[in-house]
This record gives structure tokens, sequence and C-alpha cells, in this order.
């Protein structure tokens, strides 16, 4: 299971091509839309399973890793996304709130993969990890309605209900699982050890099932992969000059840096996605725009990865 998790871009883009292919299926259209939330819950049931919230305490031991991480994750970055948007996506309300979810939902998943390959501190980036899941749950709805309320289409009782559903459900089922294993150590433990390692499976299962509930939306706006291109390219390359620049001023070793600059680039979209699916049935460009970053995202981060360990040499 570890090997497909190692996989997982090209898995991503398989499943993205299977499920345009069953888009154009009449009844696997119709029908996949019901299995997107069911499998992305199991998904994050999986990860929330494989989370320590022990480390939320080691993860402020390096006070300047933090502080910097929350402070680029969580102020400067949904301000920066949100002008980003207003200058490229302001005539495109749907992709501007989904490239605005999307960006403000830190990764909690494969950017320990590239922080990894870029040789940095996975250590840290792991512990950080519930730090910002737990920010990101609570201020997505605040930034929309900070940034969308005015528009109509933000409702916070939809948002709430959706976080509710997608979030609390297998966050609590996933507690409720480990008190099990806890106390009954019976074979209910090689089932928890599937779901945690199963992760990029059901996500891509769900991303099946989103394509081929849009690919039809897809295909009749293929221009949407064009205008979000520009926007995407220039969060990363200056979240990834920020990163190197603040880690310059605070004397972070090459380690911690490679594991800031990980962590303020990659962006969760498994969350938005969820939350997005649920509370915006109507607006299927804002789940579409959600799909297609990570399109964009990882070669992005592959890139990132391979600048930073030629710099190191």
């Amino acid at each position: 299971m570890d090997k497909i998790n190692k996989y997982q871009t090209v898995i991503i883009i398989l499943a993205v091509i299977i499920g345009l292919l069953f888009g154009h299926f009449d009844l696997a259209a119709q029908y996949s839309s019901n299995l997107i939330v069911p499998l992305l819950m199991t998904m994050l049931f999986g990860l929330f399973l494989s989370l320590d919230l022990k480390k939320l305490r080691s993860s402020f031991l390096n006070l300047k890793f933090s502080v910097s991480n929350i402070i680029i994750n969580f102020i400067w970055t949904p301000i920066f996304a949100y002008i980003l948007g207003s200058i490229f996506l302001s005539q495109e309300l749907a992709l501007w709130i989904g490239f605005v979810m999307l960006m403000v939902t830190p990764c909690t998943d494969w950017y320990l993969v590239f922080t990894g390959v870029a040789k940095g501190n996975v250590s840290l980036s792991t512990a950080i990890l519930p730090v910002n899941l737990i920010l990101q749950v609570v201020l997505l709805p605040i930034y929309l309605m900070i940034f969308f309320g005015e528009t109509g289409n933000i409702e916070l009782a939809s948002i709430v209900k959706s976080i509710l559903l997608v979030l609390v459900v297998p966050f609590v089922l996933a507690l409720l699982a480990k008190k099990v294993i806890l106390y009954k150590n019976n074979s209910l433990t090689g089932s928890i050890h599937f779901f945690t390692k199963s992760q990029v499976i059901f996500l891509a299962l769900a991303v099946v099932a989103m394509f081929a509930s849009e690919g039809k939306n897809l295909t009749d706006n293929p221009n949407i992969i064009y205008i979000l291109l520009i926007p995407f390219l220039v969060f990363f390359t200056v979240t990834f000059v920020l990163a190197q620049l603040v880690s310059r001023i605070l004397t972070f070793n090459y380690e911690d840096k490679v594991s800031l600059t990980m962590t303020t680039m990659a962006r969760n979209s498994p969350i938005s996605l969820a939350i997005a699916v649920a509370a915006f049935p109507e607006q299927p460009l804002i789940a579409l725009s959600l799909i297609i970053g990570p399109l964009i995202e990882l070669p992005v981060l592959v890139i990132a990865a391979q600048l930073l360990l030629k710099r190191k040499k």
C-alpha cells in the first residue's frame, strides 16, 4: 500500500482520465455524483486515523517555524489568494471561490512526500500537520464569509452543515475507532490499518466519480484550465520565493527551510473538495476548480523539490 502512495500523482491523473471516459455514459454520470461525498468521507476517516494529536505540542516546540507557518498559511495566503482571484478570476465567481477554498487549506498528506524527496525535516513537517488541519477547518468558513459573504453565493449554514458532515463525522468515527483498538486489540486492527494506508485509493475513486459526474461541464468549458493556470503559477512562485526569504531571515537550516517551503506551497484539495461538493451542489465549477488544482500543483511541487536539492548542492 505504501508503494501505491508513492505513485499518487500518476494514480490521480489516471483517475481523471477514467472519470472523463465514464462521463460519456449517461448512467455513470447520473449516479457517480452520489458517491463523491461518501468516498471523500472515507478518505478523511483514514487521514484522521493516522493523525497523532499528541504531536500538536511538539509542533510548537520549534516556535520560529510554527509562527512563520501560521502567519504565511493563515494570514498572508488567504489575502494573497483573494487578491489573485480578484485580478484573474473576477469574471468567474465560481472559479474564484474554488481557487480561494483551495489556497486557504494547507496540505495534510502529499507535502510530506515532497519534503522527503527534497531531504527536508519530515518530522517537523509531520508535527505541524495537526495545527494546519485544525486551523483550516475552523477558519475556512470565516474566510468564505469575509471574502464572498456579500455575493449571495455563500451561506454560513450550508458551510457549517457540510463541515459537520464531511469532517466532524469522520473525525469522531476515527476517534471512536482508535478507542476500540486501544482497549480491544482484536481483528479490527487490520481494517483500521487498511484505512490509514488507503487514502489515495479513496481519493482517486472520488476523483473518478467527480470527473464522471462533471466531465461534461469540463468538456463544455475547456478554458477553465487555462483560466486557472496563471493564478496558480503566480501563487506557487511567490510562495516559494517568500518561504526562501523567511527561512533566510529566521536562519533556518536547509531541512527546516524545505519543510516551510512545502507546507506553505502544497494545498489540501480533498478537504476543500469535500466541503465544496456538500456546500455547493448547484455550482459544479467550484468543485471542478478544486479538482484541476492538483493537476497543476503536483508538477510544480516536483520542480520545487528539485530546485531545493540543487540549491543544497
